[in-house]
This record gives C-alpha cells, sequence and structure tokens, in this order.
C-alpha cells in the first residue's frame, strides 16, 4: 500500500481508501454521534438540501451543523461533538457544515471505501485502513479551500500509522505531526475560525477515545449517508 495526502481540498491525492480529517469539528462529530447510539450522519453540502431533507424524514432525524463555526439558524443542533456525546435525539443525524461534509461527497466520488479520520478515533481508522491494503488517500478538509494546519497535523499523525511509501505531501503532514508536542497544541496552531471553540478543541484533541469507524455506507442523491 502507498500514502497520500491532499493538504487542500483544491489538492489531488490518489488511493482507492480515502480518508476525510475535518477534525475541527465534522468528521470529530460524526463519529461521536455514531458511537453515542445515532445509526446514521447523512452529510449534505448545501444548508437547504439538509432543511428539506430534514422535512422528509420528519420525527426520524435532527438536522445539525455549522457555518463559519456557528449554528446555522433553524437547525437543531450545532455541530460542536461535545452535543452528540449524550445520546441519540433521533434515529438520523442530518449534517451540513462550512468544510467538512463537501470533502466526504467530494471523496465519495474518488475512492472505492471512504473512511473518516480524527484524533478521537486515530488507533482504530488507522487499523482499518491497513487491514483493507489498498492505497490510502488522506483528504483534508481545510477551511474555505485552503490549507488547515489542524487537518494536516491529524493527517500526518494517519499517515505515521500507516505502512508504505509516501508521497513528498504525506511525508510533510507527518513531519508536521511530529513538529508538535502534542495534540493540544496541534490543534491549536490553526489561525482561522470564531473564538469561542476552545472547549470543542480540547474535546477533538483527545487520542483514541473510540473506537468507532465512520464510513461512507452510500450516497443518497448528493448526500453522503455515513454508518459506523
Amino acid at each position: 500500500m502507498s500514502v497520500d495526502v491532499a493538504l487542500t481540498p483544491a489538492e489531488q491525492a490518489v488511493g482507492a481508501v480515502g480518508i476525510v480529517v475535518d477534525v475541527i469539528r465534522a468528521t470529530s462529530s460524526i463519529a461521536q454521534a455514531l458511537a453515542s447510539g445515532y445509526e446514521r450522519v447523512v452529510c449534505c453540502r448545501e444548508i437547504d438540501e439538509a432543511i428539506a431533507l430534514r422535512a422528509e424524514l420528519g420525527a426520524g432525524a435532527v438536522v445539525g451543523g455549522e457555518r463559519n463555526g456557528k449554528k446555522v439558524e433553524g437547525f437543531d443542533l450545532g455541530a460542536s461533538p461535545r452535543a452528540f456525546a449524550h445520546g441519540p435525539e433521533a434515529p438520523t443525524l442530518i449534517l451540513s457544515t462550512t468544510n467538512g461534509t463537501a470533502a466526504i461527497i467530494g471523496a465519495a466520488a474518488r475512492c472505492e471505501t471512504v473512511l473518516l479520520g480524527s484524533l478521537l478515533n486515530l488507533e482504530a481508522v488507522i487499523e482499518v485502513a491497513r487491514s483493507l491494503g489498498e492505497d490510502v488517500a488522506v483528504f483534508c478538509a481545510g477551511f474555505k479551500g485552503g490549507f488547515a494546519i489542524d487537518d494536516a497535523y491529524c493527517a500526518g499523525r494517519i499517515v505515521a500509522g500507516l505502512p508504505g511509501p509516501r508521497s513528498d505531501a504525506a511525508r510533510a503532514a507527518e513531519l508536521l505531526a511530529h513538529s508538535f508536542p502534542g495534540a493540544l497544541e496541534g490543534l491549536n496552531a490553526r489561525t482561522y475560525g470564531p473564538p469561542g471553540l476552545e472547549d470543542d478543541i480540547v474535546f477533538c484533541a483527545r487520542e483514541n477515545a473510540l473506537d468507532t469507524v465512520p464510513r461512507l455506507s452510500r450516497m443518497l442523491g448528493s448526500a453522503a449517508e455515513i454508518r459506523a
């Protein structure tokens, strides 16, 4: 197996297995939601799409998400992983976020298998990727199309656990990850986003708190259904 990394959404990375990383906060939140009992998370690129799907599913779903770090007006929930740690409010969570859900949908078009990675499920996602034995591409969600150091840090931690030759981008991510003394320092190196996410960052920096590995189950039109 080989390992590649797309450090921004515009970059290409090649692998039969795609691992999407939006460590603050979408992939962390999805892992926590599924670990807490949601049956599935349906990822939508657009707010209107999420609202329409919520209306279609009725009491069987809640809708969560954010734009620019703030809960979307009219949504049931925001995108904080801490909000999903208390058990499900419905079988289905519909989610739309600034960066992460779009990255998941993009990876679905490129890869045979799509997994969602975070620090919360770091070892678990590495183990699944290793067991598949295929080339791996790690996709960083970034921030509004640009580079995000927190996602690159998490990608580097994933790369460090995988065997096989690395692309230059994968080597760069691994070197970046090794430059920080710990996960919290790696995530707090970010320079983007609004204030007020400090508690979520501490939550997302916890390593191997979950053994849940979210993966793409199927596409529902233009939305991506994620199950454990």
